[in-house]
């Protein structure tokens, strides 16, 4: 199984706020950071490059997301860790085979059309997104 991180999510109460912050601490140009709503999981994203991996700022668009419940509960912060897979499929079914528990026994579509799964964080003791592009 070829692994990589593929981005780190922050939930964040204001993502332009944040854009330009870590625009300004990391140097970056606003024009370099990919924007998206994600109905589904009821967010707007910025997708800041850093190499081969990225930071997705996460910012609730109502107060009934995941996303919100987990800024409400916990403040603003680190959500999650996304690891990039070739084969997200192959990748679940081995992790069912393993019982490692699911929060998505199926992909759903995340932020540019990507195939996204989360893996419960009460084994891994962090909230694990695996993304197939």
């Amino acid at each position: 199984m070829e692994l990589e991180i593929d981005h780190i999510g922050i939930a964040v109460r204001n993502v332009e706020d944040m854009v330009q912050t870590y625009c300004k601490v990391l140097g970056i140009k606003p024009e370099d950071i990919e924007r998206e709503t994600v109905e589904e999981h009821r967010v707007k994203t910025a997708l800041i490059p850093l190499g081969q991996s990225r930071i997705e700022l996460l910012e609730p668009i109502d107060s009934e997301g995941a996303i919100a419940k987990f800024i409400d509960q916990r403040g603003e912060g680190i959500h999650h860790l996304a690891i990039g897979v070739r084969d997200i499929k192959a990748v679940i079914g081995a992790l069912k085979e393993k019982s490692v528990p699911l929060i998505d026994a199926e992909p759903r579509i995340g932020v540019g059309g990507t195939k996204v799964a989360f893996m419960h964080p009460k084994v891994t003791k962090a909230l694990l997104e695996i993304v197939e592009k």
